[in-house]
């Protein structure tokens, strides 16, 4: 019988904290701001930044810096307002940068 790993997660590249469910993932097609990024529905073992207003590649957004919750390393940010119809599907969603993740239980 083969043994069960458990939920492939995506933790901290810097110190291994799980940051989220490999399940949770909504897109892979999105940018950061060091290149590939991944847009998620839930992240786990976070610190949420203060919100502010960007110019996105989507147009404007209220976000807010995500960190890890061990060693404070930024890993993306969430998406706390989209003010154009389109983008509305984002608001509460969370952008993990590739670079900032690595996989467990692949």
């Amino acid at each position: 019988m083969a043994e069960s790993l458990g939920p492939r997660l995506y933790s901290c590249y810097n110190c291994g904290n799980h940051v989220s469910l490999h399940d949770d993932i909504i897109s892979k097609s999105f940018q950061g701001r060091s290149g590939r990024a991944f847009l998620f529905s839930h992240a786990m073992n976070i610190r949420v930044g203060a919100k502010a207003d960007r110019h996105l590649i989507t147009g404007l957004h209220t976000v807010a810096d995500i960190y890890c919750g061990d060693c404070c390393e930024l890993l993306g940010w969430k998406y706390e307002r989209a003010y154009e119809a389109s983008q509305k599907y984002k608001e509460g969603t969370f952008i993990l940068e590739k670079a900032k993740i690595a996989k467990e239980n692949w």
